[in-house]
């Protein structure tokens, strides 16, 4: 069985359990990050030297980085499925994964910090703003490619599709003013149905 070490408000814990439901895999969480600490002892930095969560071991296999353990969870237990054997097109989910990574979690977690968590720092209403005016581009870009996509990839549910509803997920759920866009709307309530989505997505985020 699975072992996957993080707390569930995390977003990049949020995508391993839901990649995990996914593909099938029954595993135990375990706490750790935020409130809950322990990425300081000797046990957590043998398995992630970088002091983050999520971590995931599968036997003797430890793995870090969350894109990374998604990617591993689904090419070897959703091949043909979430895994697209063909890297032509398996790119057009692996963009929209590091998309999230670099453009989309950073814009939204600095507005979570400032609406939700009201950190030092994030809690200006110039910062809210400017916060939430590079979400609204980025969901204007996401809009965009669901315009003519049912989902990231292409006709089917994928990996893509978790990495970026992680985001969705948060994005929706604050409490903000936004534009709404019916394309995003549609998809994020597809595969917020899915019942890998709902265990893997709490509300409300914090």
């Amino acid at each position: 069985m699975l072992t996957i070490w993080g707390r569930l408000s995390s977003i990049n814990v949020q995508k391993v359990v839901w990649a995990a439901g996914e593909a099938g895999q029954a595993f135990e969480r375990i706490d750790v990050g935020g409130p809950f600490g322990g990425l300081d002892t000797p046990e957590f930095l043998a398995m992630n030297p970088n002091r983050q969560i999520p971590v995931l071991r599968d036997g003797t296999l430890v793995l870090w980085e969350s894109n990374s353990i998604v990617r591993y969870l689904v090419a070897r237990h959703a091949s043909g499925e979430l895994w697209e054997e063909d890297p032509a097109r398996r790119v057009l989910a692996d963009r929209w994964m590091d998309w999230t990574n670099t453009s989309l979690q950073p814009a939204l977690a600095r507005l979570l910090w400032g609406v939700v968590r009201k950190l030092p720092g994030f809690t200006d209403p110039n910062v809210i703003a400017e916060s939430l005016a590079q979400g609204e581009a980025l969901m204007e870009i996401l809009a965009a490619q669901l315009d003519d996509s049912p989902y990231l990839a292409g006709e089917r549910f994928g990996m893509a599709d978790i990495a970026v509803g992680c985001g969705a997920h948060r994005w929706l759920h604050m409490p903000i003013e936004r534009i709404e866009r019916p394309a995003v709307r549609r998809w994020y309530e597809a595969i917020h149905a899915r019942p890998a989505a709902r265990a893997a997505l709490p509300l409300p985020v914090a």
